[in-house]
């Protein structure tokens, strides 16, 4: 078999634009890391030096309450005994607008995990294959290769892959910063969009996460509000990422766009411009089942997201499943619940032990993850170069897999994407074992840099001082010969000197 060349020579295949360009980012620290834990994954028993893998955000801490349900219905599945006669129906084909069911148990549960403050319409339910999927069709219905979609930064490191790799939509970061903790302002999207349009580009739209990955935390409601308010007044899209809406452990409820569309005036909201995007990997922790929706109050936009969704659709066995577990109001309702508690006494424990190394995180109130502040670690403050060695360090001899911030787009170095929710609580203790060991044998080679530089100034003191004595000694003996004739000047053994 010939090799594939790029250009397409006479010996190899002439490949597209997609297949031989590299805007996938699998090159990117974000995905080098997870590439470093699978070659050396770490167990408790068979491999207790291996990399432990805190890049990847998955939720693992409620597994069990699933797993319990699904032995207390064994019907919910056509591959057991009990629920093996509905195998015919579900196994034929099923085409793309889902299993009714599915779509309603869809829309409940995403009014349960927004506090039921809003209701959502099973019809406006388009499946995708995970987020992923999501997000890149959403991309497809409203915007053309080239046109421009901006972003707040840090924003996830995967959007460059689910954005722009097939559809070519061009990201612009809004750039938001530590002087306010991060926090995105209509103001730094309205200079991002007036500056992308002086550029010629031709803005399309705002999309966002809320929960924040990777900041995990939350946008407060006016914000949301002026932000609806400026996409509608500019004729442009909003597309939110609400994946991690049900991982909201402290603090202030979680408001989602669905809430904001329903308390404007239709004269402050344009709905056909507004989109959502949610998922059951992160409030579920299940990214395996690859269930993706696309919820949008624009008739076309469903109607086009539903036609792409033949290129991403879930099984009919998981929507099978799914229906009739998120039907059942009783297991989501304690799911939900006890997924909160839990994921606030792990954020809980992971920021304490932190704490204990002298790392601070930016305070956050939901997510699978922390924001971590290691500029103070730097080589050299201020340094990307300096993140990336630090990021190799912590890879290499910490054996942790975290992702840098520069994979966010961040542009400060130093902060660090760290996820907590997907190992066991031995496992985390490990974790932060490891990280407390390095940072005091950083601080005791820092200690131990100033001591040797203490050491070396009090040496140069003393050489300097007897330098200067010495120097006195000469001074006196000179004055002492000079006043010897020399009238005007006395000796050094004068009293008046000597007082």
């Amino acid at each position: 078999m010939g090799s594939l060349i790029k250009s397409g020579g006479v010996s190899g295949a002439i490949l597209s634009r997609i297949a031989t360009n590299d805007q996938h980012g699998e090159n990117s620290e974000y995905f080098d890391g997870w590439k470093a834990y699978d070659k050396d994954p770490f167990h408790l028993s068979r491999n207790p030096h291996g990399i432990i893998q805190m890049g990847l955000a998955e939720n693992q801490l409620c597994l069990d309450l699933i797993k319990d349900w699904i032995k207390e219905n064994p019907k919910a599945s056509v591959c057991t005994p009990e629920g093996v006669y509905q195998f015919s129906d579900i196994a034929n084909f099923q085409d793309y607008h889902g299993l009714k069911e599915f779509r309603q148990a869809i829309a409940n549960f995403m009014g349960k995990a927004r506090g039921g403050r809003v209701t959502f319409d099973p019809e406006r339910i388009v499946m995708s294959g995970g987020a992923t999927g999501a997000n890149e069709t959403i991309m497809f219905c409203l915007a053309d290769p080239g046109d421009v979609f901006l972003v707040p930064s840090p924003y996830y490191a995967a959007f460059d892959r689910d954005l722009r790799w097939r559809t070519g939509v061009e990201i612009v970061p809004v750039h938001c910063s530590s002087s306010n903790n991060f926090k995105l302002t209509v103001e730094a999207v309205e200079w991002a969009y007036k500056k992308a349009v002086q550029s010629n580009k031709n803005v399309k739209g705002l999309l966002f996460t809320n929960p924040s990955n990777p900041l995990g935390t939350i946008l407060d409601k006016d914000t949301l509000k002026n932000l609806v308010r400026f996409v509608t007044r500019n004729n442009i899209h909003l597309v939110v990422d609400e994946i991690y809406a049900a991982t909201v452990f402290a603090g202030e409820n979680f408001a989602s766009v669905a809430e904001v569309v329903k308390d404007l005036d239709s004269s402050e909201v344009n709905v056909d411009l507004i989109h959502i995007v949610y998922s059951l990997s992160k409030d579920m922790g299940l990214p395996g089942f690859r269930v993706g929706i696309v919820y949008s109050y624009n008739d076309s936009v469903v109607s086009c997201a539903r036609k792409m969704s033949s290129f991403g659709l879930v099984s009919s066995q998981t929507q099978f499943m799914l229906a009739s577990m998120l039907s059942d109001d009783s297991f989501v309702d304690n799911f939900l619940m006890e997924s909160s508690k839990r994921l606030g006494i792990r954020h809980g424990v992971f920021t304490l032990g932190l704490k204990k190394a002298d790392i601070n995180c930016l305070i956050s109130t939901a997510g699978l993850f922390v924001w971590m502040d290691l500029r103070h670690l730097l080589r050299v403050r201020n340094s990307f170069e300096s993140e990336i060695e630090l990021w190799h360090i912590i890879i290499d001899k910490v054996k942790l897999n975290v992702s840098p911030g520069s994979s966010f787009q961040c542009t400060e170095p130093g902060w660090f994407r760290v996820c907590f929710a997907n190992m066991d609580d031995d496992t985390l203790h490990v974790a932060l074992r490891r990280i407390q060991d390095f940072v005091s044998k950083n601080s005791n080679k820092t200690a131990e840099k100033a001591s040797d530089n203490d050491q070396l100034i009090q040496n140069n003191n003393a050489k300097k001082q007897k330098w200067k004595q010495s120097n006195l000694r000469l001074s006196f003996r000179r004055l002492y010969e000079d006043g010897l004739s020399s009238p005007g000047i006395m000796s050094p053994h004068s009293p008046l000197l000597r007082t």
